[in-house]
């Protein structure tokens, strides 16, 4: 007993001083923090509500950090492609990913996806969030969402839906609101959220559930008509739509919203104090108002309650995806 008691204490010293050294070390990184200029990845092309809330943010970030940052678009497998950069990426903070809801819609739809999405990046903050508009064509007869749900039910598979593409956040959402209301309808995929807005001006699709950014302008102009909005909370652009909870299905929220993550490993220092740059950034009004301006409502969740939105919503598309046979590709 004497001779292991020794080899036990020294086991216990090395354990504390490994512990003490990476906490220094990671305080170190921190307090140095950023050492050089920043790289956002924004895994869509430019013109996107991604794209557009990284350049809302980039001159506000560079304030805060002193140092330049740099918008990088780096398209490619509906995201999977710039996610998978950052994922690999060196855990310093000085590279950062910015994603939409359909981050958690990919590993449903894509069965290739090269990381785990709900454990290989570090998240640091839901900042804006985008309610889906539940939208018609001028030539469908309904004039609410309930005598809409009616409409459908009368004729299954009749209707067609329009969505940005096959297993985006709007196709899932329509499946989802379609399995709640017992309806069906016929899913027509487009390549983005301008030529699926287009086809409900042109009713060749007579509903569709798109964001505020692409949908706000043609419901103005009298293009095509707002049933419903998928907020908890009106559209303050749309006073007179109600919530889908409203219209008969509480609980149901669809929500657009954007995050900002960093590579797996990121020390919990560099990721507090990227998202106190964020909070900052997005209590000043005009920051605030050019996201308003955009269709989004800034927010700022917690690190924690992002990472549980996106167990939530993985969770939740995997069982839309099986009563609706979305086979991932």
């Amino acid at each position: 007993m004497n001779a292991a008691a020794p080899s036990r204490k020294r086991r216990l010293f090395l354990a504390a001083a490994g512990t003490f050294l990476a906490c220094w070390t990671t305080g170190a990184e921190a307090q140095d923090y950023p050492s050089r200029n920043i790289t956002i990845i924004v895994p869509f092309p430019a013109g996107g509500i991604v794209d557009a809330a990284a350049r809302l943010l980039q001159p506000e970030l560079e304030k805060a950090l002193g140092r330049s940052v740099i918008i990088e678009n780096r398209g490619g497998a509906a995201g999977v492609v710039g996610t998978a950069a950052v994922v690999k990426a060196e855990p310093d903070g000085h590279t950062l990913l910015i994603v939409t809801s359909s981050h958690t819609t990919t590993p449903v739809i894509n069965a290739k996806v090269p990381y785990d999405t709900e454990r290989d990046l570090a998240p640091i903050a839901i900042f804006a969030r985008d309610p889906l508009l539940f939208v018609v064509s001028n030539n469908v007869p309904a004039r609410s969402l309930a005598e809409f749900v009616t409409l459908a039910k009368a004729e299954p598979g009749k209707l067609n839906y329009a969505t940005p593409g096959y297993g985006s956040g709007a196709h899932f959402v329509t499946e989802l609101l379609s399995q709640r209301a017992g309806m069906k309808m016929q899913h027509v995929p487009y390549r983005g959220g301008a030529p699926a807005v287009l086809a409900v001006v042109t009713g060749d699709a007579q509903f569709s559930a798109l964001s505020g950014q692409v949908s706000l302008p043609q419901i103005h102009a009298g293009a095509i008509r707002a049933l419903a909005v998928g907020g908890v909370q009106r559209h303050p652009a749309l006073p007179d739509a109600p919530t889908v909870a409203e219209s008969g299905y509480p609980g149901f929220e669809a929500v657009q919203w954007v995050g900002m993550l960093a590579p797996p490993g990121t020390p919990k220092p560099i990721v507090a104090r990227l998202h106190a740059v964020l909070t900052q950034a997005l209590k000043n009004p005009d920051v605030a108002t050019r996201f308003t301006s955009q269709g989004m409502t800034p927010v700022v969740s917690t690190p924690q309650e992002f990472q549980a939105t996106i167990e939530t919503e993985v969770k939740q598309w995997r069982e839309v995806a099986e009563a609706a046979k979305i086979k991932p590709e």
